[in-house]
């Protein structure tokens, strides 16, 4: 069976890989003590948001898509905090800090909306 949905063309599918980059970049400068614990936390959420996705879109219902789209949604409000946290404890500069959470909440909206229209088909 094919997917209903190509992930690669998927607004979504692009925010989520653009905010995997942008983590990684970020948590880069990270210190050393963090390698395993909120750097790590927070690439691997990153990464779950696109990954979600697209494993979503090989699900035979819009109801199994729907709920890999909760997930991706779910990480992106975990990352959001693993955001405030590494801001709160001083790793991020508040201009990094501005654009990443504007990032991930226009990504948080453009899931909701999806999986909102998605209900009404």
């Amino acid at each position: 069976m094919a997917a209903k949905h190509n992930f690669r063309k998927l607004t979504i599918w692009k925010e989520g890989i653009e905010l995997v980059q942008e983590t990684y970049n970020n948590t880069k400068s990270f210190p050393k003590s963090e390698v395993y614990g909120l750097s790590n936390q927070m690439q691997r959420c990153s990464v779950s948001i696109p990954s979600n996705i697209a494993e979503g879109t090989s699900k035979g219902s819009t109801k199994h898509f729907l709920q890999y789209l909760e997930n991706a949604l779910g990480s992106a409000f975990e990352l959001e905090t693993q955001l405030i946290i590494a801001f709160g404890v001083g790793y991020i500069s508040d201009s990094t800090f501005n654009h990443l959470e504007n990032k991930i909440q226009s990504t948080q909206k453009m899931i909701t909306r999806f999986m909102e229209s998605l209900k009404k088909q």
